[in-house]
């Protein structure tokens, strides 16, 4: 009894951590989708400051010697596009560490239900064991009464045998002795 019950708890709790497997499966790929996400932007943004760097070498006035306003206009649009870049990066941060926050709540709250069921378990299997041994109690008092039942039982059939043999044996004697004495 004691063991199917611990299986019971077992295989409850096992079903559950399946469950909970699941959950936090979908959390782990959103996780490293969003990762994904940022690592791109990241990547992005390096290769933008790159084509800042090479703009603002990139001189195409008189003689290669000066800045025309297009050379600046073109690094001032790729220095625009670094900062919006960088605007995506910590709006796309920002939705990682709320994804992981989430996983961090999810799991605190699964391991607190978890301690919960675990502590109803051991409760019940506590209650069933304390049952178990209540019963097992009344099944020794129920079979030693029925041992001296027994015996009171069999003494009362030796008395009765007894009573009825030497009942038996007197009126016989008084039979012969009637007999003799005829």
């Amino acid at each position: 009894m004691k063991q199917l019950s611990i299986f019971f708890v077992l295989l409850v709790g096992m079903l559950h951590l399946g469950k909970a497997q699941t959950t936090i499966d979908a959390d782990s790929i959103s996780f490293e989708q969003q990762r994904d996400r940022v690592n791109r932007l990241l990547e992005k943004r390096g290769r933008r400051f790159g084509e800042f760097d090479n703009s603002l070498r990139q001189k195409t006035g008189v003689f290669g010697i000066f800045k025309r306003k297009k050379d600046m206009q073109k690094s001032i649009d790729i220095l625009r596009e670094i900062v919006l870049t960088d605007n995506d990066i910590f709006l796309e941060t920002k939705k990682l560490l709320d994804i992981k926050g989430n996983e961090s709540d999810k799991n605190e709250n699964l391991a607190a239900e978890y301690d919960r069921q675990v502590s109803g378990y051991m409760h019940t299997i506590t209650k069933l064991q304390t049952e178990n041994e209540k019963l097992r109690n009344q099944i020794n008092d129920l079979e030693a009464k029925q041992r001296n039942r027994h015996t009171t039982i069999l003494l009362l059939v030796i008395i009765i045998l007894a009573l009825g043999l030497t009942l038996y044996l007197n009126f016989r004697r008084r039979k012969s002795q009637n007999l003799t004495q005829e």
